[in-house]
């Protein structure tokens, strides 16, 4: 027993969000085992749940005083985390940056809280303080077929919507290029990150990071010019639009099958992308999501799931927790989960370390991560909102930018969006205070 440990084992449960990959926490219990035997005092019990029902779960066990010390919520179920309550009615969770109370380690392990890229501690800044340690991480970025850029005329990747533009008149120039210049994902989460990198936000107090957010705001001018920037490419014939939301695999076989030269995707897409380019024998680069060139990027939409922790829990366990999180994010173990599951690395010291081995030299596509990660001017409010019921929101706002790709008005058609999202936010904080019904897209989760 290390000196400092305790006379008896002390368990820490975890709930952690299982995704749709084969042994896609396997991982993650190895880096358990890892922890245990440098801390013999403590055993980790890991249970893996869809990301779509652990909130519910925790919310269940909660009520029954069984919460978990650790539980993993997705970046967009935020809110869900916040409103989430113990059996006494008290906030279910605590602040990490609060736990951690200044100390530089914990159990013998190194606190990494200041060592996160900017933007992703900025990301997960809600009330002030760092509430919750990502575990798994991704971002939106650009996929580009080099091969017919270059017969293009264009020797460089665009970074601004401007650029973009002209990329894709110039393939609409080759005489045998592909049908369109560019494919993405009929999703909010694209707007999102439009928001977030313009620096505009989606709803008050702070967009939801400072106190709950009660309104919504989708008639902004930075909305208006990224969906006049996105139907106009439609209606100039450069975007190819699927007519399919959420088209992930659509616009994925359409790069591949290069009916498109360029394609916005997520960062989970790079190993994939650059094995089927390999396969269909044209040139691939990754780079970072372009953003409106007038002015600097503020932010970043992130997605993933991040580690909560519970309050009030013995010492202890407390300890032992805020410990496991910290080894989990320490430059080694956070390379091995980047490694086996695409989650971007989040930290310096784990991005120095894939440097030093090489591995970056190797896998340059996922280098382009942690600079799209540092891109960023604004303060936490800009790295996108903390709303409850946001996934029926995003399909308020997925549905208006569908009807505007196929006709519809943009001003008017985003107007009732806002009226459909407002009532959707307003339905969802009547439940969490407890002045409302349970709807089912209070708890629904979705990627």
């Amino acid at each position: 027993m290390k000196p400092g440990a305790p006379d008896e084992v002390v368990v820490i449960e975890a709930w952690l969000s299982e995704f749709p990959f084969p042994d896609f926490l396997e991982p993650i219990r190895e880096r358990a085992r890892e922890f245990e035997k440098a801390h013999p005092g403590y055993r980790i019990d890991i249970r893996g749940y869809s990301y779509e029902k652990l909130p519910e779960a925790v919310a269940e066990a909660a009520a029954r005083g069984a919460a978990p010390a650790i539980a993993t919520y997705y970046a967009g179920a935020s809110q869900l985390a916040r409103d989430a309550r113990a059996q006494d009615g008290s906030p279910l969770f605590v602040s990490v940056e609060k736990a951690v109370a200044g100390r530089t380690e914990i159990l013998g392990e190194r606190v990494v809280l200041d060592d996160f890229l900017p933007g992703v501690r900025e990301y997960y800044t809600v009330d002030g303080d760092f509430a919750t340690v990502p575990l798994t991480l991704s971002t939106m970025l650009l996929y580009a077929n080099t091969t017919v850029l270059r017969q293009a005329g264009v020797d460089a990747l665009p970074r601004t919507w401007q650029e973009t533009t002209a990329a894709c008149e110039a393939v609409a120039r080759l005489e045998n290029g592909p049908g369109h210049g560019i494919a993405w994902p009929v999703d909010g989460k694209f707007i999102q990150h439009a928001l977030a990198q313009q620096g505009a936000l989606l709803a008050d107090a702070g967009n939801g990071r400072y106190g709950r957010a009660g309104k919504l705001d989708l008639g902004s001018q930075a909305l208006a010019d990224y969906v006049d920037w996105w139907s106009g490419l439609h209606r100039d014939g450069h975007y190819l639009h699927t007519g399919v939301p959420e088209d992930w695999a659509g616009t994925f076989k359409a790069l591949v099958n290069q009916e498109v030269a360029l394609r916005f995707s997520s960062s989970f897409d790079a190993n994939y992308m650059v094995r089927a380019a390999e396969e269909a024998g044209f040139g691939l680069e990754v780079g970072v999501l372009p953003r409106n060139g007038a002015m600097p990027c503020a932010g970043n939409w992130i997605g993933g799931d991040s580690l909560w922790l519970t309050d009030a829990l013995d010492p202890a366990v407390r300890d032992g927790a805020l410990a496991f999180m910290q080894y989990l994010n320490s430059p080694r173990a956070a390379a091995e989960w980047h490694k086996a599951s695409g989650s971007a690395p989040a930290t310096y010291g784990v991005i120095a370390l894939l440097e030093e081995e090489g591995w970056f030299d190797l896998h340059p596509h996922h280098r382009v991560t942690g600079e799209q990660l540092e891109l960023r001017s604004g303060p936490p409010e800009a790295h996108g909102a903390v709303l409850g019921g946001f996934h029926a929101i995003q399909i308020a706002m997925m549905e208006a930018m569908r009807d505007v790709l196929d006709g519809a008005e943009p001003r008017e058609r985003f107007a009732r969006a806002g009226e459909r999202a407002q009532t959707l936010l307003d339905d969802y904080n009547a439940y969490a205070q407890g002045t409302g019904p349970l709807t089912p897209d209070c708890l629904t989760v979705r990627i």
